[in-house]
């Protein structure tokens, strides 16, 4: 993970040795010596820098008065304060703040890695999540327990990726799958007020509908398939898109192992919504049965075929959107 990362402390000797530790990890590292040369520091490099970690008592502008400052420059940066001294108050501050993470002195090398790692993920992930639903999360953390919820599922897959990856240097693919296709339709599946909820291989799962249930989840997903396509199309890059629509019931929750553990859901329409995308061609949008009947608005669907997931299931038929110049 190259990660930009600002040590913001006035003890150089903290600095530096934080300095050879992060360096040793592969991340970029930026210092200062101060609050005020750290905004300048992020002021001149915005693109650069991804991680704050910022002493909380330090002469001129203390780390509190910093993270303000840097909260008001709106660039989305993961910050985690460094204190021996630091009182309730000040941590309650901190964290009305939006402050990502604390570390008390002295502290394990091995803390201060995880916790680089810990708040950048977090704060990364927020971005894929609307702040209405986050703060919903954070005052009700329920949701996010395992449950049985309606939702719809949406699956984005790149058509003859094997074929494009073959053809293009590894890191020109990073960087076209990075720019041209993960960010912009995570940034749509967010602007629908979808869940990210995973990326596999060069497929975007996203949930409607949880973990904060919200009406007409399936208008919202097919919206979200359609300006995903609308955007590929219009991107310059040769990356042609399906997309596979489900709804119905599923178990949503948090699961996973003691290393790793996720939001995400399983059931019918999640298995449903992957084979749709498996089958659908360039640019097509498959929707399920369901998906099509629960659709208030006048979408153009016509019947695509029968599928079915398992020999002892009833077959369920499928529909095609129909461009008809609304993509």
């Amino acid at each position: 993970m190259s990660l930009g990362i600002l040590i913001i402390d006035d003890e150089e000797g903290i600095r530096r040795a934080l300095k050879r530790l992060l360096e040793e990890e592969g991340y970029r590292v930026y210092t200062a010596k101060s609050g005020e040369e750290g905004i300048s520091t992020v002021k001149e490099n915005p693109q650069a820098i991804d991680v704050i970690i910022c002493d909380l008592i330090m002469p001129g502008i203390d780390g509190l008065k910093t993270i303000e400052e840097l909260n008001k420059l709106d660039y989305g940066l993961a910050k985690i304060v460094i204190t021996g001294y630091g009182t309730i108050e000040m941590s309650i501050k901190a964290i009305e703040l939006g402050v990502d993470g604390f570390i008390t002195k002295p502290f394990e090398n091995r803390l201060l890695k995880l916790k680089v790692k810990e708040c950048y993920i977090k704060r990364r992930m927020k971005q894929f999540i609307q702040p209405d639903i986050m703060d919903k999360l954070i005052k009700e953390p329920e949701h996010l327990l395992p449950k049985l919820s309606h939702v719809t599922v949406l699956f984005s897959d790149i058509r003859g990726f094997t074929q494009l990856a073959s053809k293009i240097h590894p890191s020109e693919l990073a960087e076209i799958l990075n720019t041209t296709y993960f960010e912009p339709l995570s940034e749509i599946i967010a602007k629908y007020n979808g869940l990210l909820d995973k990326y596999i291989g060069d497929s975007i799962m996203a949930i409607f509908g949880a973990p904060v249930y919200m009406d007409r989840h399936e208008e919202s997903a097919v919206l979200c398939a359609i300006e995903m396509v609308k955007r590929m199309r219009e991107s310059q890059e040769t990356i042609k898109i399906g997309i596979g629509i489900s709804t119905g019931y599923a178990i949503t929750g948090i699961f996973g192992s003691g290393k790793k553990r996720e939001y995400t859901a399983f059931g019918i329409p999640v298995n449903l919504a992957a084979r749709l995308q498996k089958i659908a061609g360039p640019w097509e949008i498959l929707i399920s049965e369901e998906t099509k009947a629960r659709l208030q608005r006048p979408f153009s669907f016509e019947k695509a075929g029968v599928i079915s997931l398992r020999e002892d299931m009833i077959p369920t038929v499928y529909y095609r959107f129909a461009d008809n110049g609304q993509i």
